[in-house]
């Protein structure tokens, strides 16, 4: 009795025009299998043919013939509707898919998803650690690449075998890889913090000077905006409209004493939904003040306004993200140095650099602060963690007071 797929049309082997390459259609699915004409991607087709023909099922055919490529496309389909806040904001987990699967993109692509094995994940793994990421990376990477797979037999895509196979491949253990250890965070001098203040704007001192003063995460200040805040009691609130634990269902309260009242007040006479502090109104005072010190009297050269470009390839925002903040502070942080060198061979001296640092570890030295002047459990409530180990990694332990202890004991 013949095959009941024998009776079926096959698939027709097509021409994707834009890129070049064959494809073939199953399961209402494309499959590319290399560079239209070639005979690598006739081979191909065969193969998916005959897989196609001898399969019982439509889901035992997509199993069987899913490359990794298409897997990975139907999970980012996926990713880009489930990694999403209440207000319907993608979350960073995104960008961090998007770097985890470039490796396996780039070794596997267009190997087919039912063959995946732990000695190509462990492949996968070695490349991450050609490129210099760092072990605690590499470990959380490879976790979501796991996931795809999971995802892939919740869908019925990939077998349970390729997964559970997958989950034999053990993380990389500290100082016994070739993978690089990250450092850890830690606070910032505050000559180092104050270096930079002439070289930023002034909406990015006041988000510096509000870590500092509130311990919040870079991420919970620059989407600040006036309805958040309550003002009618003291210390203020603010109730970021998203933070890094509300999809657990915790709440984040972060209190704004006089100190960092006085800071955000000037921003607050705005549309109450608009964000606090605005990149285009920096830019915006940006160029006043460039236009304020002026030498070109105004009939000779550029007018203002007459030599900007209809449609820039980038254009200030409403709001700052996390990365342009961070790419603010470096670019500070590089032109205070551009300054000391100058001005240390002016002096015949060794120039003294301010050495790179994030708003992440803003966040870190203002726990610090807190755990030493008010203890761990007032930072813990202040950093809005549940747990004091928590805390612990953000705020350093005091080793002046214990210097000091010890000294008195002996």
């Amino acid at each position: 009795m013949p095959n009941a797929g024998s009776s079926r049309k096959p698939p027709k082997y097509c021409l994707h025009k834009p890129s070049g390459r064959a494809f073939i259609t199953l399961g209402g699915r494309r499959r590319y299998i290399g560079k239209h004409g070639t005979d690598e991607s006739w081979e191909r087709y065969h193969q998916l043919i005959l897989e196609w023909r001898t399969s019982n099922t439509r889901t035992n055919a997509t199993e069987q013939c899913l490359a990794i490529n298409e897997l990975v496309d139907e999970f980012w389909r996926h990713a880009e509707v489930h990694y999403r806040g209440p207000d319907g904001a993608p979350t960073s987990e995104l960008s961090c898919i998007q770097l985890a699967m470039k490796p396996l993109r780039k070794l596997y692509g267009n190997a087919l998803a039912a063959d995946f094995s732990p000695k190509k994940l462990i492949a996968v793994r070695q490349s991450m650690i050609d490129k210099g990421w760092t072990r605690s990376s590499i470990n959380r990477h490879i976790g979501r690449i796991r996931h795809v797979f999971r995802w892939g037999v919740e869908q019925e895509l990939v077998t349970q075998s390729v997964w559970h196979a997958l989950m034999a491949v053990r993380g990389l253990q500290r100082s016994r890889s070739e993978a690089r250890e990250s450092e850890p965070v830690r606070s910032v001098p505050i000559a180092f913090i104050n270096a930079i203040e002439p070289y930023v704007s002034r909406q990015i001192w006041a988000l510096i000077q509000l870590q500092l003063l509130t311990a919040a995460r870079a991420g919970e200040l620059v989407i600040m905006r006036p309805i958040d805040i309550d003002t009618s009691i003291s210390p203020w609130l603010y109730r970021p409209a998203r933070h890094k634990n509300e999809h657990r269902g915790h709440d984040r309260t972060i209190y704004l004493g006089p100190r960092a009242q006085t800071i955000v007040e000037p921003y607050l006479r705005r549309d109450t939904h608009a964000i606090v502090f605005s990149p285009a109104e920096a830019e915006s005072e940006r160029r006043a003040n460039v236009h304020r010190n002026r030498n070109t009297p105004l009939h000779q050269g550029n007018r203002p306004g007459s030599n900007r470009k209809r449609r820039p390839k980038r254009a200030a925002g409403d709001r700052y993200s996390v990365a342009s903040y961070r790419r603010a502070i470096q670019r500070a942080i590089d032109a205070a140095n551009s300054v000391e060198k100058a001005r240390a061979e002016q002096d015949n001296r060794a120039p003294q650099p301010v050495a790179r640092w994030s708003p992440h570890q803003l966040r870190h030295t203002a726990a610090t602060a807190l755990r030493r002047e008010h203890g761990l459990d007032a930072a813990r409530v202040i950093l809005g963690h549940r747990s004091a180990t928590t805390t612990e990694i953000y705020a350093e332990p005091d080793k002046l007071k214990a210097e000091q202890i010890i000294a008195r004991i002996g």
